[in-house]
C-alpha cells in the first residue's frame, strides 16, 4: 500500500548529491569557520543583512558513502555520473504516464514530476564533521530510547512495515513538524526558507511544514527547562558577521537526526553571508545522552529572490492517515501484508531499519 500526502518527508534530506570546487565562475561555499573576505550589507540598524529567500535546493545526501572515507568532495567523474542520473530523472519526470516498478501504469502515488529537484552538487554529504561524513553512533541509552518508541516497535516511518496505528507513521507524515534539523534541509518539494530581520530579532520561516522561529538577540536566557517544544527555544547573537543561534528545550523527537533529543540537547547554528548570493549554514547537534559525540552539517544556500513561499496547509488535506489505516484493515481481511510501499513512481525512499 502507499499513502499520498507528505510522501517524501524525512528522507528529504537524503536527496542525492554534494560543495562545489572553486572556479572563477562558481566560488566555493565556505563554512563559517573559513575566513570571510566579503563584507555583507547592513540593515538600517547596523546588523549584517541576511534577509531573503534561501531555498534548500542543493542535492546533497545527509551521510557520505562509507567507501569515500574522509574525502568531502566528489571527483569530476562522480559528479558527472550524478549529473547524468539527474538528466535521466528529468526526462522521466517529463513523461505524463510512467509505469511503476511493478509494471503497472496505475498508482495512487503522485507523479515524479511533483518533486522539485536541485542540481547535483560536489559536496559529498551534509554531515561534514566527523571527517568521515557519517552521523556518530548512538549511545546505548540513545539506542534503547529509539527501540522503546511506539510500544517497542521503534520510531514511526514514512514507509512503515506495519500500519496498526497512526504512531506507525512519523511526525512529518502526521503533519506535526519536521523539527529544527530537517526544516533547514532539503526535502523533495516546498523547501523554501526565508530570513527576516528586525531590531533585536531574526525570524526564520520554513515552508515545509509552515514553521516560524522568532529569535531574540538581546541576550535573554532560555525559558525554563520544563517547557519543551518540537522547534525548541532559540536564542541568537552576532559573532562578527556570523549569526549564531543556540536552541535548547527540545522535545524527544526522532527525525533527520536519527535519534531522540534529551534534556541535554543543544543545537548551534551559524549563518554567514559569504557573497551577494551565498549563505553558509552550519548546524552542530550535541546531545551526549544520545550520540557518542557532537556532529555538524553544512548546507550551502543560494539566494533566490524569485522564490515564493506558499502556505503548506498540511492538516487540511491530510486524508492519508485515515485512508492508510482503513486500507490496512482491508488488506488484513484479505490476508495481505500492510507494509507501506516506497514505490512512488520516481523517488523510492527506503523505510528506516528497525
Amino acid at each position: 500500500m502507499r499513502f499520498t500526502a507528505l510522501l517524501f518527508a524525512g528522507a528529504l534530506v537524503f536527496a542525492q548529491a554534494p560543495v562545489q570546487k572553486a572556479s572563477s565562475s562558481q566560488p566555493v561555499a565556505k563554512t563559517s569557520s573559513t575566513k570571510n573576505v566579503w563584507t555583507p550589507p547592513r540593515t538600517p540598524w547596523g546588523d549584517p543583512d541576511l534577509q531573503g529567500e534561501w531555498p534548500a535546493t542543493a542535492r546533497i545526501p545527509m551521510q557520505r558513502p562509507a567507501n569515500m572515507g574522509t574525502r568531502s568532495e566528489l571527483t569530476d567523474a562522480e559528479l558527472a555520473q550524478r549529473e547524468a542520473a539527474a538528466k535521466t530523472q528529468s526526462e522521466a519526470d517529463s513523461e505524463e504516464f510512467a509505469p511503476t516498478s511493478g509494471g503497472s501504469d496505475l498508482t495512487i502515488n503522485p507523479p515524479s514530476y511533483w518533486q522539485e529537484r536541485g542540481k547535483p552538487d560536489r559536496q559529498a554529504s551534509l554531515v561534514v564533521d566527523p571527517p568521515d561524513g557519517r552521523i556518530p553512533p548512538m549511545t546505548p541509552a540513545g539506542q534503547a530510547a529509539m527501540k522503546a518508541l511506539n510500544g517497542g516497535h521503534g520510531p514511526g516511518s514514512h514507509f512503515p512495515d506495519r500500519v496498526d496505528s497512526w504512531t506507525d507513521f512519523d511526525i512529518y507524515s502526521r503533519c506535526i513538524t519536521r523539527g529544527v534539523v530537517s526544516s533547514m534541509l532539503p526535502t523533495l518539494y516546498n523547501f523554501g526558507n526565508e530570513i527576516l530581520q528586525a531590531p533585536g530579532y531574526v525570524i526564520i520561516r520554513n515552508e515545509m511544514i509552515h514553521e516560524t522561529r522568532v529569535i531574540p538577540l538581546d541576550g535573554r536566557p532560555h525559558i525554563g527547562s520544563a517547557i519543551l517544544s518540537y522547534m525548541g527555544d532559540s536564542r541568537g547573537h552576532w559573532e562578527g558577521n556570523t549569526l549564531v543561534v543556540e536552541t535548547t528545550n527540545l522535545m524527544a523527537q526522532p527525525g533527520a537526526s536519527g535519534g531522540l533529543f534529551t534534556d541535554a540537547a543543544r543545537l548551534t547554528e551559524r549563518f554567514t553571508r559569504i557573497s551577494p548570493t551565498q549563505l553558509s549554514y552550519d548546524m552542530t547537534i550535541s546531545d551526549p545522552k544520545t550520540w557518542t559525540k557532537p556532529w555538524t552539517i553544512h548546507m550551502p544556500f543560494k539566494l533566490d529572490p524569485g522564490y515564493k513561499i506558499y502556505e503548506y496547509a498540511c492538516h487540511e488535506g491530510n486524508y492519508m492517515m485515515t485512508d492508510a489505516l482503513q486500507g490496512a484493515r482491508d488488506l488484513e481481511k484479505q490476508g495481505k501484508a500492510t507494509k507501506v510501499s516506497s514505490d512512488n513512481g520516481g523517488a523510492p525512499l527506503p523505510a528506516p531499519k528497525r
